[in-house]
């Protein structure tokens, strides 16, 4: 007895196979999916790899955006006005050019008129120094050292305080510090071509005296009238005192006060113009000031201006 399967006969073809069973199918289908479809078994098995267009049936299909709403055609744009104007002009100046150019290019050139230069001619005489002297620019009325044409101090004179008994130079800024406004005359000073000034000061008894010159630049003369008359109120004329002289002198009734003291004093003024120095002599005493004593020095020092 053996295991072998009995071969068949020689000549006797093999019978064929028995198509394998189908699976059986679940009883209940799951709720979820539907039911997939069975393969008969009667189907050849190259039914499966049989190419078709058509999707299968348990792949769902893509789903598709909407289409897109349809917009109107856009108007055509219009040139904007700016644009329109800044060619226009690009444009005429280019066709103005070539046409200047055409133009010009067919012009003949002109020459031009030959340079002419006059020759130096000179006087066939000599000149005379005197007219020449004479049609020259006249100096200045007053110049050199001012010191030299201070009065000086009387005999019997003592120094009064700090200030220079001896005709002496003098500063803006000591200038200035005569007046109650000394910020201000120091900026006015400066701004109206204060060019020097010189002084001289001495005491006598109760009285003080002080003359002083101040001189402007040469195209400031009229500060020097300003500084000798514009500033003084109630002068009388000073004409009877001295010939030709530019201002006049005054004398002051009511007392003033010495600054920072109670002391008082009263005042007298003399004051005059010549070229660009302005003269001004000061008189300050303890009782009421004689008119003739201002007068008096007024004149001496006009005299030595002139």
């Amino acid at each position: 007895m053996t295991t072998e399967p009995a071969l068949p006969p020689p000549g006797t073809a093999p019978a064929p196979a028995a198509p394998p069973r189908p699976h059986a199918a679940p009883a209940e289908p799951p709720a979820a999916e539907p039911p997939a479809a069975e393969t008969p078994a009667a189907e050849s098995p190259f039914a499966a790899t049989q190419f078709t267009t058509e999707p299968p049936s348990d792949v769902s299909a893509p789903e598709l955006l909407p289409p897109a709403p349809e917009r109107a055609p856009r108007a055509p744009r219009r040139p904007r006005p700016v644009l329109l104007a800044v060619s226009g002009l690009v444009l005429g100046t280019l066709v103005g050019g070539g046409v200047g150019y055409a133009v010009q290019a067919q012009r003949p050139p002109t020459p031009l008129p030959p340079i002419q230069v006059a020759r130096p001619s000179y006087p066939a005489v000599a000149v005379d120094p005197t007219a020449y002297a004479a049609q020259q620019p006249k100096p200045l009325a007053i110049d050199g050292d001012l010191r030299k044409l201070l009065i000086g101090a009387p005999d019997g004179s003592t120094a009064w305080g700090e200030f220079p008994d001896k005709p002496s130079w003098v500063s803006v800024g000591e200038l200035a510090e005569y007046s109650d406004s000394a910020v201000r005359d120091f900026k006015d000073l400066n701004s109206r071509g204060f060019r020097r000034a010189a002084e001289v000061d001495w005491k006598k008894g109760d009285a003080r005296y002080r003359v002083s010159l101040v001189q402007y630049a040469p195209d400031h003369a009229d500060e020097a009238a300003t500084h000798a008359v514009g500033t003084t109120r109630n002068l009388k004329p000073f004409a009877d005192v001295a010939n030709g002289a530019n201002g006049g002198y005054r004398v002051d009734e009511e007392p003033r006060y010495w600054a920072d003291s109670a002391d008082r004093y009263y005042y007298g003024q003399a004051v005059a113009q010549r070229g660009t120095v302005a003269m001004v002599v000061e008189v300050f005493d303890s009782k009421p000031v004689n008119p003739d004593v201002v007068k008096d020095l007024a004149k001496q020092q006009w005299e030595r201006l002139v």
